[in-house]
């Protein structure tokens, strides 16, 4: 691997589900002592940790992380369904941008009150594409980066984009119009691409390949997060969940369409991209940091010998 790879920390500790600050504080640094990884992604749910601020800020290694707000926005959705920064409603961009200030708050607290470091913050082109645009979006960009971000990257994660007669899972705006904003709002925001979304939207593992190099043509790609997606029900749920599925070759019953192949497929259409993410669930039966570990392991493995 040449680029350094930020593994998301809470799809697959057991501890994310239940809280287990011994577990926890056993997982986090041994994810972080594994070959070729850099640091951790790390959810934001109104808050820095999901359980207790105060440990995770004493507790989380000194790494980089990339903090994603993704499980937030999804909860603000289900209750306004105009919330987001690509909102074409004023009510509902001015609701996210207002949240987004209290990430920016607390990627102060990181900076200042913990070993680490905040390498990137995600953003997300919300609400369903429908209910936003490249413009308002563009807008919103514009606020944003005049905030302090204490020396972190922005990045729009691509989500699976609203295709129609398809049932998304997200369904924000499509790559094409979050590159668009990028552009009009002439600011430094940066894309991040994660596979398993990609391959919700676009239905076809091949199509995810060309969607990378696109965007890597681009010169806007800051990030690939490899992370699977399945057209069948596996043990992680219904067909086209946004479950985070592993590397096929690594735990074939998930029925994952990220197989060895298509990661080599995916890291050379990313070109020099400068993070690589890894993002995958715990398998069903990962209970312990132990074998939480191995399965990142496992997969890591895999990109490793795809370089």
């Amino acid at each position: 691997m040449t680029a350094p790879v930020l593994v998301s920390a809470y799809p697959v500790s057991p501890a994310f589900a239940s809280w287990d600050p011994d577990l926890e504080g056993e997982l986090l640094p041994a994810i972080c002592a594994l070959d070729g990884v850099a640091g951790l992604e790390i959810p934001w749910l109104g808050g820095i940790h999901k359980f207790d601020d105060d440990w995770f800020l004493a507790n989380v290694p000194a790494v980089p992380l990339a903090v994603t707000p993704i499980p937030f926005v999804m909860g603000r959705l289900g209750k306004d369904a105009a919330y987001g920064i690509a909102s074409t409603s004023d009510a509902g961009r001015r609701a996210a941008l207002a949240d987004l200030r209290r990430v920016a708050a607390d990627v102060a607290r990181l900076s200042d009150e913990s070993p680490a470091s905040v390498a990137a913050v995600m953003l997300y082109s919300a609400p369903r594409a429908l209910q936003g645009s490249a413009e308002a979006l563009a807008r919103s960009l514009d606020e944003i980066v005049g905030w302090n971000w204490r020396g972190a990257q922005l990045v729009i994660e691509h989500c699976d984009a609203f295709v129609g007669g398809q049932e998304p899972e997200k369904g924000f705006l499509a790559v094409e119009d979050e590159l668009t904003a990028i552009d009009a709002s002439e600011t430094p925001v940066g894309m991040w691409l994660n596979w398993g979304r990609s391959a919700i939207e676009l239905r076809e593992a091949d199509a995810v390949t060309d969607q990378i190099a696109r965007v890597a043509a681009s010169g806007r790609l800051a990030g690939l997060a490899l992370s699977g997606a399945a057209a069948l029900e596996s043990p992680y749920g219904y067909p086209w969940i946004d479950a985070h599925l592993p590397i096929r070759s690594t735990f074939p019953e998930s029925q994952s369409l990220l197989d060895d192949a298509h990661v080599a497929a995916a890291l050379a259409a990313a070109g020099d991209a400068p993070w690589l993410g890894l993002k995958v669930a715990r398998r069903p039966d990962d209970t312990t940091a132990a074998a939480a570990l191995r399965t990142v392991e496992r997969n890591l493995e895999v990109v490793r010998t795809s370089s």
